[in-house]
Order: structure tokens, then C-alpha cells, then sequence
């Protein structure tokens, strides 16, 4: 396990999944130009890119977070034994998860605040396990922080026709409603404040309620931005939006913006999904950024 202090706050990766995603950088980012991947091979290779495959890898972790006494989860991954028909890489996985999250020194009963930052397939799944043929909550005193629009956009109820179309299947009912239904979420809608380090934000574009988590605690600062990046090429092209943005120019001004305040408040950028030392400083470089230095997290190994 790997932790670092920010302020006040403990900050500890927590793995589940390392390795290939089954995509290539143009199927996963079709947007991004192939001499990014190309001119920064010599660091992309292997943690963000396989130089063989060309394909590319994630990683699947939670962010924990110990801040004002509470122990504070930021998004949990794709869970154990859940049918994804339209996403074979997440079916049906049987992970280390929660013993890695013990080893970090917190019990699933520990957990006081669960933080979806979206309610994608790879966000949600610890948020249930299954417990003979029923998915209860994992975390049984947890508050689960959701926003109202993401809730309402994936509740098949709703009748939304999403880009993902079939690529969620089953995800709000088995890792979204059996906590809704069990009174343990809070639906926010235009900001919600965790405690006096860590505020909630929206951040809209790759679903219509993704939301950024932003770390303000003596003078550090981080921010926690779910999908808004999944390599760190869209640092340097942030443009490039990956397959799954809902709403591409939402997308592309979202990661603008947020890049922009963290370069201007020298705050670290925390995405869910990179690999290697898993988050990065960055400045500007004229209409775009660049990666002044990486988090000390130790890289994974791949497996």
C-alpha cells in the first residue's frame, strides 16, 4: 500500500485491477493524434501502453482518503462477480479488493463515506457484494455520496439512451439501487462539502453528473477528477476525449477547466484510472499542459 499526507490528509491507493483494457489508444481515444503516443512512447511504455499489443493499461483502484476522523472512499471499482455482458474484462471478476483495503487498515464496517464520482461500470461495483443471490452494501455504516443527475441519467427507469448504450447493463441494479434502496446514499445536486479539506464539485462532460473532488488542506492541494482523464496524454492533448464521454464538448471544457485550476494552484491531479505513479503535477504549455512531476506512489506491477 502506498499513502501520502496533503495537509491533513492521508491519501492511500488501494488496487483491484492492473493490466490491458483490450483497447487500442485510437479505439479508446479517437480523438488524441497518434505522434502523442508516438513522441512520448520512452514513458507511456508499459505502465499507460503496451509496446507490443498496442494496447492499452488502466488500472482499477480506490482513492482512501483519512480526513477529519473519517475514513473516505473515492469510487469503488468494478466489484466481485457481477454478470457484464457488454463488457467482458469486468465479468464476473473475484479480487483481492477488500483485503487490500484492510491491509491499508480499514474494514469494510470502517468506511464512513463513499464517494461515486460517476456511476460507470468501473466506479460503482464494491459499492454491493453478493451475499448468497442478494447484493447488499459492503460498506454497512457508509454514507454513499452520489449526484442526483448521474442517478437519475443511469436509473433504467428514466428511459436515457446513453452513448455507453449496453456497456452499464445491470450496473444500477446490482451496485447502484441496492444501496438506495437500503436509505444509505445522499443524492447532491449543485456542490456538497465533506468537511472543511474536501468539497464536491460537478464536473460534467463524460456523464452528464460526473463530479471532481477537490483536496484544499493547509497549503496543498489535489484534485480527484474520476474519468476526466483516463491517460495522461489528454494532459497533453486535452482535447481528446476518450470513446465514452457523453457529451464530447462538455468533455473537452471540463478538462480544460480543471486542468487550468490545478496548474494555476500547483494541486495534484488524481485520476481513477493511470497506472503507473498514478497522479501528476502540471503546468501550463501554451494552450495546453504538460506533466511537471508525478505523485511518489510506487507503480504496479502488471497482473
Amino acid at each position: 500500500m502506498d499513502q501520502i499526507t496533503l495537509g491533513d490528509v492521508s491519501i492511500t491507493r488501494v488496487w483491484e485491477y492492473y493490466g490491458p483494457v483490450d483497447m487500442t489508444p485510437q479505439a479508446f481515444f479517437p480523438e488524441s493524434p497518434q505522434h502523442a503516443w508516438e513522441d512520448n512512447s520512452s514513458w507511456l511504455v508499459p505502465h499507460f501502453l503496451d509496446s507490443e499489443t498496442q494496447i492499452v493499461n488502466s488500472a482499477i483502484q480506490t482513492w482512501l482518503l483519512r480526513s477529519g476522523g473519517k475514513n473516505i472512499l473515492i469510487d469503488t471499482g468494478v466489484g466481485n462477480h457481477k454478470e457484464r455482458p457488454y463488457a467482458s474484462v469486468w465479468s464476473h471478476l473475484n479480487t483481492d479488493f477488500l483485503s487490500n483495503l484492510a491491509r491499508a487498515g480499514v474494514r469494510a464496517e470502517d468506511v464512513d463515506i463513499v464517494v461515486n464520482t460517476h456511476l460507470h461500470i468501473d466506479h460503482v461495483g464494491w459499492n454491493t457484494y453478493l451475499d448468497g443471490r442478494t447484493w447488499v452494501p459492503t460498506f454497512p455504516n457508509a454514507t454513499y455520496l452520489m449526484t442526483k443527475t448521474d442517478f437519475d441519467f443511469w436509473n433504467p427507469a428514466n428511459g436515457y439512451k446513453p452513448l455507453l448504450g449496453r456497456g452499464n447493463q445491470n450496473v444500477f441494479e446490482d451496485s447502484v439501487a441496492p444501496v438506495h434502496e437500503a436509505g444509505m446514499t445522499l443524492l447532491w445536486e449543485d456542490g456538497y462539502t465533506i468537511d472543511e479539506n474536501l468539497r464536491l464539485d460537478l464536473a460534467p462532460g463524460h456523464t452528464p453528473g460526473s463530479s471532481v473532488l477537490t483536496l484544499n488542506s493547509g497549503s496543498d492541494r489535489a484534485v480527484f477528477v474520476g474519468d476526466m482523464l483516463h491517460s495522461p496524454v489528454q494532459i497533453m492533448e486535452p482535447d481528446s476525449n476518450s470513446c465514452f464521454c457523453e457529451d464530447p464538448a462538455g468533455a473537452r471544457a471540463t478538462r480544460r477547466k480543471v486542468l487550468g485550476w490545478a496548474a494555476d494552484n500547483n494541486a495534484l491531479v488524481v485520476p481513477a484510472h493511470l497506472g503507473g505513479s498514478g497522479a501528476a503535477e502540471v503546468v501550463r504549455d501554451g494552450s495546453k499542459f504538460s506533466i511537471k512531476g508525478w505523485a511518489p506512489f510506487a507503480p504496479y506491477s502488471q497482473g
